[in-house]
């Protein structure tokens, strides 16, 4: 099983400093005591040290070149400042991410190092954390009360990208129900997204009729479809956004959508 992006290693730290600098930009004026409505048990506070200390992280296990995991405890100013001061958790933030980009970048995107899916190159942390940051940030701007908006080619490789996970050995058996609810004959799910160009072939087919998910990019009719603008489809799937919102349209079975998404919920 691959990982295969639609980027290029370079795209992807430069858009994972984009990420993080949008990211930032919501904070500054946020009560940081806020609760993340998508992730309730956090403030916003909590959401930066999240996103930060994920940054920092995977940034020690590029520039140490690890073979195993990296014990968070291990991770140079892995913790954040001391206090919620926002000035000291944006300069945290920033030089983190810099950290880490630049670590990529001297690797590039084959060194071998450790992670926690079957590639075992630098260049799958260079995608995780920038669709990590993709996700958090629409959590920020939820909290903020801000718009969110995602580039066309990021916000598709994001969603490819939890569809490639889903389809893991890893995520198999959480993806299963007792009783065979969610993976049986006629159970597939379409997602079309309605403001892209063509060449971008923003559509997929999640085939649930077997034991596993397989995916396919096709515009092939399904038990139930979710349509919508493509930024929305990524925030739904993700349940950044609720499936009945108004953004996003619902034809078929939906009690099937439901529970794939309820299943399928990992971040």
């Amino acid at each position: 099983m691959t990982l295969q992006g639609s980027l290029s290693h370079d795209a992807y730290c430069a858009q994972l400093l984009e990420e993080t600098t949008k990211f930032r930009e919501f904070l500054r004026d946020a009560d940081l005591s806020a609760t993340v409505p998508t992730c309730p048990d956090w403030t916003l506070a909590d959401l930066a040290r999240h996103v930060g200390g994920a940054h920092r992280w995977a940034g020690t296990v590029v520039a140490t070149r690890s073979a195993t995991a990296v014990d968070v405890a291990d991770v140079p100013e892995g913790d954040g400042p001391e206090g919620n001061d926002a000035a000291a958790l944006d300069a945290w933030l920033a030089a983190g991410v810099e950290q880490t980009v630049a670590a990529l970048r001297e690797a590039g995107p084959d060194t071998g190092v450790w992670t926690w899916s079957p590639v075992q190159r630098t260049g799958f942390w260079a995608r995780r954390m920038t669709h990590e940051t993709v996700i958090h940030r629409a959590d920020a701007a939820l909290t903020a009360g801000a718009a969110f908006d995602v580039p066309h080619e990021v916000a598709a490789d994001c969603l490819e990208e939890w569809l490639q996970l889903c389809a893991l050995p890893l995520f198999t058996a959480r993806l299963a129900e007792p009783g065979g609810q969610l993976f049986g004959p006629g159970r597939t799910i379409h997602l079309h997204a309605t403001d892209t160009p063509p060449e971008l072939n923003a559509e997929w087919l999640l085939d649930l009729t077997g034991d596993r998910l397989v995916h396919r990019r096709a515009h092939e009719k399904a038990a139930v479809a979710l349509r919508g603008p493509l930024t929305d489809l990524l925030r739904v799937v993700y349940r950044r956004l609720p499936a009945d919102s108004d953004s996003v349209e619902v034809l078929g079975e939906r009690a099937l959508l439901d529970r794939w998404l309820e299943r399928a919920s990992f971040q």
